[in-house]
């Protein structure tokens, strides 16, 4: 045990449900104090913590595949730190830890729920992101749920997200024909196809996803990965070849609609097509893990495999850089420092 352990943490905790777009009056950063832990827990000074898309949904409370957040207690997500107290079998101080005890400075964390990682195969933020559950999302999702073979043309919307410029990636070191990518700015198109290798790229805001998937996708496409949902899934049911596949993993189009929000008007086409949409969550993969990071790490070392991060610092800017994330100013993972 370490003597001198902190007195107290900062931790943001969501205070009311938000309608629509979340409100800075949503959440509130609040002071605890900190306990030395308990047998077979262990205390961990976060360095990063993550904020995704997906959280936006667990702030609503409606039953769903993940328990939504409480009122007036810290929200958690992925985060990563140094171990500064273990009452825990395996783990010692100075130990770098991946955990789901994020949003807040000083993490109580359950030993059987954090996983050891090393800081010399990768920084500590890429556990978060291109080594960590974004990164898994885009491997089984592209190969496992699309079902990828060599040869298939890939369209992939938010394809600058941290997701998305991953799944384009492996698309590509696994021998995909061509391909796409969606973004919402010139910028990032411009960093699809020039630092991602995508073979084409567009804004969706320089006109219909449809025309312009058409444009860049001229024999159309075999695997759709959606994040966004809405006016790019229509499309890319309209894109797909006979037999085609699309993974639906996130529809980040729709998350702060207050209305229901209006399905692909061309849905019969699945019929004729003989297409299959299949909705993922990762924590269905997690068999996938060890080979993930052995293929990724290699790919990561060899420079194949690029990556980037978005960085916002300090733990009292975690609501800006959540809904920064929300308003797609982010390019690659968002992550939080607290280093």
């Amino acid at each position: 045990m370490s003597a001198a352990l902190p007195t107290s943490s900062r931790e943001w905790h969501l205070v009311a449900r938000p309608h629509g777009w979340p409100k800075a009056e949503d959440f509130a950063l609040r002071e605890t104090e900190v306990a030395a832990p308990a047998e077979g827990r262990i205390l961990v000074r976060n360095k990063f913590f993550s904020v995704d898309p997906y959280m936006r949904g667990r702030m609503n409370d409606v039953k769903s595949y993940t328990p939504p957040f409480k009122l007036d207690h810290p929200m958690d997500g992925g985060a990563v730190g140094e171990v500064i107290a273990s009452n825990a079998e395996g783990f010692a101080v100075g130990d770098h830890v991946l955990h789901g005890l994020g949003w807040r400075e000083i993490a109580d964390v359950p030993a059987k729920h954090a996983v050891k990682v090393d800081p010399d195969l990768a920084p500590l933020s890429a556990y978060l992101g291109v080594l960590g559950m974004t990164g898994l999302t885009a491997y089984a999702g592209l190969f496992d749920v699309a079902s990828f073979k060599e040869g298939d043309a890939v369209f992939v919307s938010g394809a600058a997200g941290a997701v998305g410029s991953q799944v384009g990636q492996l698309a590509r070191l696994k021998g995909a024909s061509r391909v796409i990518g969606s973004a919402g700015s010139d910028e990032k198109v411009k960093l699809l196809t020039e630092e991602y290798g995508f073979d084409a790229a567009f804004n969706y805001k320089n006109g219909p996803v449809r025309d312009q998937l058409k444009e860049a996708a001229p024999d159309g496409i075999d695997v759709y990965f959606d994040n966004v949902g809405g006016d790019h899934l229509e499309a890319a049911i309209g894109a797909l070849n006979v037999h085609g596949r699309a993974t639906i993993c996130g529809m980040i189009a729709q998350y702060n609609a207050t209305e229901p929000t209006p399905g692909p008007r061309n849905m019969a086409l699945i019929i004729g097509k003989r297409l299959r949409l299949q909705g993922m969550l990762v924590g269905d993969h997690a068999d996938l893990q060890p080979k993930f990071v052995e293929e990724v790490a290699g790919w990561l070392a060899s420079g194949e495999l690029k990556y980037r991060e978005t960085t916002v610092e300090g733990i009292e800017n975690g609501y800006d850089a959540f809904v920064g994330l929300l308003r797609g100013e982010n390019t690659g993972k968002m992550i939080v420092s607290l280093a």
